[in-house]
């Protein structure tokens, strides 16, 4: 990020007199090479368009795509072939010479270049440029003060990245680089990465406050910047966070800001809040027309129920729905106990809890349900056998459980 800061970008400044009749011709043919990522051939173009002009907007896009295919032996070579104090591209030469030195590790060369860069040219990209030099000779003290004026000159993201690294990792003043970025985020936003580098910082502290306080920072700056992708990839982290630390402040982040309704459906669930899991079943279901949200809001409505004859038809009926399409044994299994407990077709009750079983032939619910259809059936003998496995495996620590076993255990 540094580099391609240092070096930039530029666009042709196109004059209008032309130092050379195909001048146009050349500068097309080097686009197009650029268009087609030729990038070898296009760089070619612009030195001779530089040899044939003496224009260093052309040499600046060489030296430019050079550095780019990393090409730093050319960089350093045509900079210093035509460093020239009295051009108006000298700081952006001279910049690039001190680079490739940087990138060669000709650390002696390029803090001494860098170090005449800043004398006549004091910004802040020349006090990163410097400050990079002192980081790769290990010198992080005098990186860290040379990051520090390039951030105050020009508040940047990217610039304040590089110092908090230093600060984090090579000085051990991790405070300090958090504050930083505290600071910033609180000011200027996300921009440049800064609210991942908070994140990553708070993380490895272990600071889930400060996590969740970040992710949603990140989240509602990407929202209303329209960068969905980013909005999305905050979201996921920040929910997984916030269920982590607290499952009702997830429910009212969902709650207050609608981004995920299955999401908030599940953790409704997990609460075991079925009031609201069921009336948010019934907005979905409208919405979405997913037959699988019409079995769930059968469960949810039998369960909530005070009165449970009262819903027993609707729910059977939502049931029924359900299985013409769907082939699912939990469905399968809730449909044929009902069928049975209710006395309303207990012959069809224990075919579908057959089908269930047939699936998940060691679920001890679709035991229990079985054995109670074989029950009502006076199949007392094969009741038994089918009991005694669910009582084996779980106890009798259910009041359900432990009333069917009384009441089987007594069948004639």
């Amino acid at each position: 990020m540094f580099f391609a800061s240092c070096v930039g970008n530029k666009d042709l400044q196109r004059n209008d007199v032309k130092l050379f009749e195909a001048e146009d011709q050349y500068i097309l043919f080097a686009l197009e090479y650029e268009k087609n990522r030729d990038f070898y051939s296009a760089r070619q173009v612009y030195l001779e368009l530089f040899d044939k002009t003496e224009r260093y907007e052309y040499l600046l896009r060489f030296l430019t795509i050079s550095m780019q295919l990393s090409r730093y032996e050319d960089v350093k070579e045509y900079s210093y072939k035509y460093l020239d104090e009295d051009s108006s591209s000298y700081e952006d030469v001279l910049r690039f010479y001190t680079i490739a030195l940087l990138k060669l590790d000709k650390l002696d060369e390029a803090l001494k270049n860098a170090t005449v860069l800043l004398e006549k040219f004091n910004n802040s990209k020349n006090y990163e440029l410097i400050a990079n030099v002192y980081f790769e000779r290990e010198e992080y003290k005098q990186a860290e003060e040379h990051f520090e004026s390039a951030y105050i000159s020009n508040v940047s993201g990217d610039t304040l990245i590089n110092l908090v690294d230093v600060l984090y990792s090579y000085l051990n003043k991790k405070e300090k680089a958090i504050s930083y970025l505290e600071t910033h985020v609180r000011l200027y936003g996300c921009e440049g990465g800064v609210c991942t580098k908070l994140f990553s910082f708070y993380r490895e502290q272990k600071n889930i406050d400060g996590i969740i306080s970040i992710l949603k920072k990140s989240y509602f700056e990407y929202k209303t910047h329209g960068d969905f992708y980013s909005m999305n990839r905050a979201y996921k982290y920040l929910i997984a966070y916030l269920e982590q630390k607290n499952i009702d402040e997830a429910i009212k982040f969902l709650e207050e800001n609608r981004v995920d309704d299955f999401k908030l459906l599940t953790l409704y669930q997990k609460k075991d809040d079925k009031k609201k899991a069921l009336q948010l079943l019934e907005e979905l279901y409208k919405s979405t027309g997913n037959i699988d949200l019409l079995a769930q809001m059968a469960i949810f409505k039998f369960e909530v129920a005070k009165d449970k004859k009262k819903v027993l038809a609707d729910v059977i009926k939502k049931f029924e729905s359900a299985l013409i399409i769907l082939d699912n044994h939990i469905y399968q299994n809730f449909l044929g106990y009902l069928l049975i407990d209710y006395d309303i077709d207990i012959k069809r009750g224990v075919s579908l809890v057959e089908k269930a079983l047939k699936k998940a032939p060691n679920n001890v619910a679709y035991i229990d349900s079985y054995a109670w259809g074989l029950y009502k059936q006076k199949k007392c003998k094969e009741a038994y056998i089918q009991m005694k496995k669910v009582v084996d495996a779980i106890g009798l620590d259910e009041p359900e459980i432990k009333m069917h076993w009384n009441k089987i255990k007594e069948c004639k």
